[in-house]
């Protein structure tokens, strides 16, 4: 696991951390949401801090899904605090590349690389690594600020565990909340 992102300007990219994935209305809340938050925050205001840029992903479901546009749970969960000068990105599958537009955004920002953190674990998040990978990108996720929801045969933190192996293995670079924020800060 690396220490340090490889770009002092890579974006960060908050992926899918929508109310609906918090308020236990359509579904449980995330694996460890409230310490989700503490550290996409922290990562946020370190973030704030340091002028780097942030972009906040946001899963359009279809009609009747809890995350369509326009349901309660669609919105931005309200506890991250995002500014507005921090866009956000909407998509409809897992990719979060799928919208051209966050590729420009990223272009924009002059960085080889992105910092990826949020939710699923095993859906969104891996969709978009993979997404961030076949453009080229570098990637580095934050190893502990992203979860998912327990499944029938595989508690969410064995998810998060094994994806975060996958990851590594793709030849993403892997830091912690702590890790990330002393290495660059």
């Amino acid at each position: 696991m690396s220490t340090t992102p490889n770009s002092g300007s890579a974006p960060i990219i908050i992926i899918d951390l929508q109310t609906g994935m918090f308020d236990g209305v359509a579904d449980p809340p995330l694996h460890g949401a409230e310490r989700l938050v503490e550290r996409v925050t922290t990562i946020m205001d370190w973030a704030r801090r340091n002028r780097r840029r942030i972009a906040f992903i946001r899963h359009d479901g279809p009609s009747g899904d809890p995350l369509a546009p326009g349901e309660p749970g669609w919105a931005v969960w309200p506890a991250l605090g995002q500014a507005d000068d921090e866009p956000t990105f909407s998509k409809s599958v897992g990719d979060a590349f799928s919208n051209p537009d966050l590729g420009r955004w990223i272009e924009e920002q002059g960085a080889p690389e992105v910092v990826l953190l949020g939710a699923q674990t095993d859906f969104c998040v891996a969709a978009t690594v993979k997404g961030a990978l076949s453009n080229d990108l570098k990637v580095t996720v934050i190893s502990d600020a992203h979860s998912t929801l327990d499944q029938p045969d595989e508690p969410a933190a064995a998810i998060i565990n094994r994806y975060n192996a996958q990851f590594a293995e793709a030849g993403v670079n892997l830091v912690t909340t702590d890790r990330f924020i002393q290495g660059v800060a």
